[in-house]
């Protein structure tokens, strides 16, 4: 059954949000003010309420990224401050969207379970499988917002509208855990048997209406939490994953079943759903060295999906020699050049793994590096350090030595591709927007979880070894297919500047190649195999900075003195002193909310904090899931 396209019905779902969401900022006095007869008001339809909740699904929005995202690479040492690491990077800034996304779908539940308990049971019975989407995705975002916020008001939230209360407990993270997971389950059992439902079809932009891989999804969600149970109770963690790998419906094992799409390609209210955002963010986090170096010597080519390519191509480097000037040593090594009687150098070609892996460097991770300019001068302050001028020219340009993260894959617009040229050289430049597409969970996640929890006991149909394979192979595929939809910086193209430019696309043959690494073999002792599986789960979450920060949290990765991507432990700021969690923020005695805040901080043993420098506190006082998992760089627990 198809219900009839009614865009009154939308507009109003989209006001109930600010009402609904009324759990913790309005007041009753609020709703006497906005609300109308309850015979003016047209019923939205769930149809419509799935599609605005998945319009406003989103993980980590632009604050995440702007604020949350560069203290969380930088603290779990998988990207570098581009200043370099100083005493000052475990100091707290201002966080975004603190735990609080999961509301933006939560609403929409309750408005449909509003809905189906306004009508007979089997009416209300058509719209189940709406709700287990629901459910599904707003278990997602739970899971995240508890990550690095602790416990937040979910089982009494987003009821307001409804005669609900305005002021929700907090549920805890175990409690949390052990309702998701019950309500994932319902889903898939409604998902798998449901019959007589009301069909989403072109609602539903995820998966055109497929309950078949909203099951897969919903299986797969399990798995996270399942990880994050792990220092807990590992034997419920085994349990879990047990069941997701036995279940009927499957789980994400392919491109095809991927939660991956584009919410629009326009929108009226506010193109950020199609496009993300307009502003700039992760401006002063680069690629770490380490794990460049890493990615580099086993030719991973999600290094070129997941980084952008320096400004040194050959041209640049030629204009430099010209001009006589500095070349960054790191990146000299790599260019083959003849010298004239005159000692004027001209570029030949490149060396070693030849283009387009020689545009890809990262920042020393090394304490203080950007003091020590003997050692390490050439990573830093190149705005002044690498200057071309333009020939009979005043302008001059300057060109950057590392990568930093290829935004273009979080953002469709704003990230413009400019390939860099000589001063008064051409200007080559992509401006327009492109409709971005997200991957929220994908089979490499999946099967990456698979691996970790065979070697830790799991009773599963295959080998950890098959899971681990397919699952590095799976991520380097998915980021592959991101790249291409997301259009990025050299997908296909060399944009004909350079003549020894190289796209980054991934290539004939480079996947095998790389598996053959033995960096890249689930080889060695079950302690040794963790870590490849916790280091490949890293790499796979570059792009995702809470899921990459729970991992690293969870798993004691980096670890020190490791053969493969080493720690660095900085004497002057021990590990005890590195946040584990962000700030909780302070409530304030006018908030409706404020008793209920400050007894759910205490009851978890957390001292409300605000932005500044926390990290002893952030360290010590840990939320539930992170109490009993390692040290950062003591490695993983067997």
């Amino acid at each position: 059954m198809k219900q009839k396209n009614n865009y009154k019905r939308i507009l109003i779902a989209s006001l109930m949000g600010a009402a609904i969401l009324g759990t913790t900022t309005s007041c009753r006095d609020d709703f006497a003010e906005i609300n109308s007869s309850p015979s003016q008001v047209t019923t939205a339809q769930p149809t419509y309420l799935f599609a605005q909740a998945v319009l406003k699904f989103e993980p980590a929005g632009y604050l995440y990224w702007f604020y949350n995202a560069p203290m969380m690479y930088s603290w779990a040492q998988m990207a570098a401050p581009t200043d370099g690491y100083g005493s000052d990077f475990t100091t707290t800034t201002a966080t975004g969207e603190q735990g609080s996304q999961y509301l933006e779908t939560l609403k929409y539940v309750r408005e449909v379970e509003y809905y189906q308990s306004t009508l007979s049971e089997e009416e209300a019975d058509q719209y189940n499988n709406i709700l287990a989407c629901l459910n599904t995705i707003t278990a997602y975002l739970g899971v995240f917002d508890t990550d690095m916020y602790g416990d937040i008001p979910f089982t009494e939230a987003a009821k307001g509208l409804h005669g609900g209360t305005l002021t929700p407990g907090y549920d805890t993270i175990e409690s949390l855990y052990s309702l998701w997971l019950e309500q994932l389950n319902a889903a898939i059992n409604t998902l798998t048997t449901s019959t007589n439902q009301i069909e989403l079809l072109g609602q539903d932009v995820v998966y055109s209406g497929n309950m078949a891989k909203w099951a897969k999804l919903a299986n797969s969600v399990k798995l996270k939490i399942a990880a994050r149970l792990l220092a807990k109770n590992k034997a419920q963690a085994l349990q879990i994953t047990q069941e997701v790998a036995q279940a009927s419906c499957g789980y994400i094992d392919s491109l095809d079943d991927a939660m991956l799409f584009n919410k629009a390609t326009n929108n009226t209210s506010s193109n950020d759903y199609a496009y993300h955002w307009n502003n700039g963010f992760m401006t002063g986090t680069a690629a770490s060295q380490r794990v460049l170096d890493f990615m580099l010597d086993n030719k991973d080519p999600r290094v070129r999906f997941c980084y952008t390519k320096n400004e040194w191509n050959s041209e640049i480097i030629q204009a430099f020699y010209d001009q006589d000037r500095h070349i960054p040593t790191y990146i000299e090594e790599n260019v083959e050049y003849t010298t004239d009687a005159n000692g004027k150098k001209t570029f030949v070609k490149w060396k070693g793994m030849g283009e387009p892996w020689v545009r890809y460097y990262g920042i020393p991770v090394e304490f203080n590096a950007s003091n020590n300019a003997s050692k390490y001068g050439d990573y830093f302050n190149y705005t002044t350090n690498f200057q071309l001028n333009e020939i009979n020219g005043s302008n001059y340009k300057s060109y950057r030595p590392y990568s930093m993260f290829q935004r273009q894959m979080i953002n469709g617009r704003t990230y413009n591709t400019s390939v860099p040229t000589v001063p008064g050289g051409p200007v080559i430049e992509r401006t327009d927007d492109r409709p971005w597409y997200g991957l929220y969970m994908g089979s490499a996640e999946v099967n990456l979880y698979l691996a970790e929890f065979k070697l830790l006991g799991a009773s599963l149909p295959k080998s950890a070894e098959e899971y681990y394979n397919q699952g590095v192979k799976a991520s380097v595929e998915e980021y592959d297919r991101l790249a291409e939809l997301n259009q990025i910086a050299y997908y296909g193209t060399t944009y004909n500047y350079d003549p020894n430019e190289v796209s980054i696309e991934l290539k004939a043959g480079e996947l095998d190649a790389m598996m053959e690494n033995t960096d890249y073999q689930l080889t060695g002792s079950t302690a040794e195999q963790l870590e490849k599986v916790y280091i490949q789960q890293l790499l796979n979450f570059t792009l995702y900075p809470d899921d990459q920060f729970v991992t690293a949290r969870r798993s004691g990765l980096p670890q020190f003195n490791s053969d493969l991507i080493a720690r660095e432990n900085f004497s002057v700021v021990p590990v005890t002193n590195i946040p584990r969690r962000m700030d909780t923020g302070i409530p304030v005695e006018t908030d409706l909310m404020y008793q209920i805040k400050i007894d759910a901080f205490s009851r978890q043993g957390l001292t409300p904090t605000t932005a500044g420098p926390n990290g002893i506190t952030l360290n010590s006082e840990r939320l539930w899931q992170d109490q009993g998992a390692p040290q950062w760089g003591e490695g993983p627990s067997l």
